[in-house]
């Protein structure tokens, strides 16, 4: 369980201060699939990235069951990023030179699993996500839906808690766009896997069990 209490983000540049978050309240229960809409610049982005704490609030609190992981050392919350938090972000961010595999076992090699039991759960994910046949391919070989597939298969070697998702439909086509929307959504029924989604796509929202809409930096809309 997620719960994030009074959530503010200000930036300082130039030497002026930007709110970019105003006191955001919200509880994401285990196994709670959540799309986040808003138009850009409302803060969807900055949120997220502090759910999966790769930014630290400037203030309020963001409890994972009941532990405010903000008070731990870079290297300790690092690790808990690692182990409990996945992410699919609109760039898929592959490296290109490797292939999908060694894309995919990227973060357990980081964690520390031997390269054995690495590849042995990076080919099951890939089948997983129907790519059984691609897994020797480097991104560029691979289309735009191949490449995200294989990103939320990075996402997922870790058997994480919570799966983060910044837009991940945003550069496919209708169609590739709900294979990776189906994907998502099974993963949240059938593994019990937290799903928060930022999003534009209506249809996607909608598919969601619950929504919220940021508006400048505050929760405006509740579904």
């Amino acid at each position: 369980m997620i719960q994030v209490h009074d959530l503010k983000k200000t930036f300082v540049k130039d030497g002026s201060r930007i709110e970019v978050l105003r006191g955001i309240n919200l509880r994401i229960d285990d196994g709670d699939s959540l799309a986040i809409l808003g138009v850009s610049g409302a803060g969807k982005t900055t949120f997220v990235h502090i759910l999966g704490t790769l930014d630290r609030p400037t203030s309020g609190t963001v409890l994972f069951n009941g532990l405010n992981v903000f008070d731990w050392q870079e290297k300790k919350l690092a690790s808990f990023r690692n182990r409990k938090i996945g992410f699919v972000f609109q760039f898929h961010n592959l490296l290109p030179e490797f292939n999908s595999l060694e894309n995919t076992m990227m973060p357990a090699l980081i964690h520390g699993m031997s390269r054995r039991d690495a590849l042995a759960r990076a080919e099951t994910i890939l089948h997983d996500v129907g790519l059984d046949d691609r897994m020797t391919h480097k991104p560029s070989e691979l289309s735009g839906g191949e490449q995200q597939r294989v990103a939320v298969a990075r996402a997922l070697i870790m058997e994480p808690e919570i799966l983060l998702a910044d837009e991940p439909t945003g550069n496919l086509d209708t169609e590739t766009g709900r294979k990776i929307e189906d994907i998502l959504l099974e993963l949240n029924r059938q593994k019990g896997i937290t799903l928060i989604v930022v999003t534009h796509n209506q249809s996607l929202a909608g598919r969601m069990s619950r929504s919220i809409g940021l508006r400048d930096g505050e929760i405006y809309a509740c579904a």
